[in-house]
């Protein structure tokens, strides 16, 4: 009896033991879990962190990308700018007109009357010149000489006394000279002539723009004021800048001074010639 009781004992007493080490465990366990669900956590923020802050650097990252080829169009812009910029102040300060002048002066004409001569130049491939009117006031006869040699009749279209622009017409094929905008001429920018000074046909002189918006004969501020060597013959020919583009008509100078030539500017000229155009398709339709 006293045996059994005494096994009973053992038994209870092994079973509290086991309760106490399930307890015991289930605690530690828990305990563990919870650190390592804390740790979880702590490394799930740590990499949410790192996603936003590796989310936030690309953005910067692309940002500048962006940023950095803007900067390198604007620059590429600007390099173009520049190249174009110091190709014409390579012509501008160059001593060397001969490739504006080998195409211009293609487009050059010799006028000569019964009375005086002249220049002119070829604005329309199918023969159109501008001279100055002064060249082909009150002569009988013309004609003109094209820079290969060749001997054309001319018919006077029309023109503007005020402004002294004539329009003439020959017949042919022929290489024109294009107008540069006036509005654009700087003081000190080099000009060439082309002409017929004294019955030299074909010359050319060089000098540089001295002023602009000068008064004229017109009463108008619109003759541009040049050094370039100019005489009698030289009346009604081109100023060409370097790019080879007519910035006026070379039109007199000042008697007993010397290198002081003018010439009507460009916008000017081309005013005068819609106007005299205008004026002969209205007569052909009336």
């Amino acid at each position: 009896m006293a045996m059994r009781k005494r096994h009973k004992i053992i038994i209870g007493s092994f079973s509290s033991i086991i309760i106490i080490f399930m307890i015991i465990s289930g605690i530690l366990l828990n305990t563990i879990l919870t650190k390592q669900n804390l740790n979880y956590n702590l490394l799930n923020n740590k990499i949410t962190e790192v996603q936003t802050d590796t989310q936030i650097k690309f953005n910067e990252l692309s940002t500048s990308i962006l940023q950095s080829q803007k900067k390198l169009k604007t620059l590429g812009s600007q390099v173009g700018s520049i190249d174009e910029k110091f190709n014409l102040l390579k012509a501008s300060t160059s001593a060397d007109f001969s490739g504006i002048i080998e195409d211009a002066i293609k487009s050059v004409v010799t006028i000569k009357t019964d009375i005086s001569q002249g220049t002119g130049f070829i604005i329309d491939k199918e023969g159109y010149i501008v001279t100055n009117y002064h060249v082909m006031e009150n002569a009988k006869s013309a004609r003109i000489i094209t820079y290969d040699s060749e001997t054309h009749q001319v018919s006077l279209i029309g023109y503007d006394n005020t402004l002294d622009i004539a329009l003439l017409k020959i017949s042919g094929d022929f290489e024109e000279l294009k107008f540069s905008d006036s509005d654009d001429v700087q003081i000190g920018e080099k000009v060439i002539a082309i002409g017929n000074p004294l019955g030299l046909q074909f010359s050319v002189s060089e000098g540089i723009v001295s002023a602009t918006d000068r008064q004229g004969p017109s009463g108008t501020n619109s003759y541009i004021q040049t050094d370039t060597a100019l005489n009698p013959g030289n009346s009604g020919g081109p100023l060409i800048n370097t790019e080879g583009k007519v910035i006026g008509i070379n039109n007199f100078k000042i008697s007993g001074g010397e290198s002081i030539g003018f010439a009507l500017e460009s916008n000017s000229i081309e005013d005068a010639v819609n106007k005299i155009a205008e004026e002969k398709l209205n007569e052909t339709l009336i």
